[in-house]
């Protein structure tokens, strides 16, 4: 193999969670690298190669779609003593901040795999894409909550009964620099070996 373990371990910690606001505004992500970053959920692990996620992906002018979208659905999910216009501008200003959103989709394909290690098998796709994105130095960030699990997503998804959506992954270059290391537990407080 051309990457070393000490590589892989690196690229690993390395990987950090840069939203959209922090994405540098005048630069765009080439298609070749999305899809390269795309490819990559391809070879997650799945139970029975079920292979359930898919994607779905606002790039260019379709991000105007996913902002309105998101901007739209607040207010009318949103009662009117809860309303507040400044919450539905930022939310319909997010997909525009990201050279490319991609809603992160699962599809059953067997019933008798459980639902939940088919949920498994698109976040370890999703931990792969957002290595790639690492290693191409792009900053990534899975995004769920109120515009995921609305009632009106799997619509405007176009997703069919036993489809899902379990986020957003906003991609872009940072306008900065690359975050520093952030503190973890020690893995010690958790691993019991039994022996």
């Amino acid at each position: 193999m051309s990457v070393t373990p000490q590589q892989l371990s690196e690229l690993i910690r390395k990987r950090r969670t840069i939203k959209p606001p922090q994405y540098a505004q005048d630069r765009a992500v080439p298609r070749q690298l999305i899809e390269e970053i795309l490819e990559s959920a391809r070879w997650a692990p799945s139970h029975g190669l079920t292979e359930p996620w898919f994607f779905k992906v606002f790039y260019g002018e379709g991000r105007q779609k996913l902002a309105d979208f998101f901007a739209d659905s607040y207010r009318e999910r949103t009662p009117a003593e809860a309303f507040n216009e400044k919450r539905a501008a930022m939310l319909g200003s997010v997909p525009l901040l990201a050279p490319c959103t991609i809603a992160i989709c699962m599809r059953r394909r067997e019933e008798r795999i459980p639902e939940v290690e088919e949920i498994a098998a698109v976040a370890c796709g999703v931990q792969n894409m957002h290595l790639t994105a690492t290693a191409h130095g792009l900053g990534a960030f899975w995004s769920s909550g109120e515009n995921t699990y609305q009632a009106a997503t799997p619509g405007f998804l176009g997703l069919e009964p036993g489809e899902k959506c379990l986020g957003f992954f906003f991609v872009g270059y940072p306008a900065g620099d690359w975050p520093n290391e952030v503190a973890r537990s020690p893995i010690e407080e958790k691993v019991e070996w039994i022996v």
